[in-house]
């Protein structure tokens, strides 16, 4: 059996996509999934993915799920940090849980399953973490400042973790998205989705799959060398 992989998100989107990816490159995956079961079991069904429930804000679940996986697949040798969600508004309008539910599981989540497997990779001395993180947490974006406060911390957040684990086989990177073809895209009004559309150099919406090959990439056993990077794939709309 190939290494073991976690996506978190792994279900539905780019999420679902990192999963498909990873078994076709050998990687024994499960999807982690937070709330729609019925979804999860769709994507189990189609894919052969084992798909696990748990809220990656919860850190005592992180640990318990991580250890299922372990138990179920083998030691667990890479994570994906992809769970996130979304509560935009102005600051104005915005209230303390809004913005409080989105740092725990945007940002909150990678340090909860990055907690859960660290000891684990660190006395296997061998480790790959991929911190979804978001153009919007590199440039901002209106009406979203718990979203982008959430993103650009996972980016520090890699930059950190990555000098802790550079020297023990474990590297620590982050891909940084910009507009993709997902649910959640598809839910901006089409006016709005034109003028976004018009900012991204290519003229395009990018596609799960390329987000996917990026994570392939930076989980790949060759790639040791690569770690504390922020990989942009966001069609040239934010050049950092």
């Amino acid at each position: 059996m190939g290494r073991v992989a976690i996506v978190t998100g792994g279900t539905r989107g780019i999420g679902a996509a990192i999963c498909t990816r990873l078994k076709e490159d050998g990687f024994a995956v499960a999807a982690n999934y937070g709330g729609d079961e019925a979804k999860a079991a769709e994507f189990t069904k189609e894919t052969g993915i084992p798909s696990y429930k748990w809220d990656v804000s919860d850190f005592d679940a992180c640990v318990a799920g991580c250890k299922q996986v372990a138990a179920d697949l083998g030691p667990v040798d890479v994570v994906v940090n992809n769970a996130g969600i979304t509560r935009d508004a102005t600051m104005r309008k915005m209230d303390h849980d809004g913005w409080q539910k989105v740092l725990d599981v945007n940002l909150g989540g990678c340090f909860n399953m990055s907690k859960a497997v660290w000891n684990t990779m660190l006395e296997r001395g061998y480790g790959r973490i991929v911190n979804i993180g978001s153009i919007n947490g590199q440039a901002g974006q209106y009406g979203q400042v718990n979203y982008a406060a959430a993103k650009s911390g996972i980016h520090g957040f890699t930059k950190a973790l990555a000098q802790e684990g550079a020297s023990k086989g474990i590297t620590v990177n982050a891909i940084a998205p910009g507009y993709i073809d997902t649910d959640m895209v598809a839910a901006v009004p089409a006016n709005v989705l034109e003028k976004i559309v018009a900012r991204i150099p290519v003229g395009r919406l990018g596609h799960a799959e390329e987000i996917a090959r990026g994570v392939a990439f930076l989980v790949a056993e060759d790639a040791g060398f690569v770690t504390g990077s922020t990989l942009s794939i966001n069609g040239g709309q934010h050049m950092y």
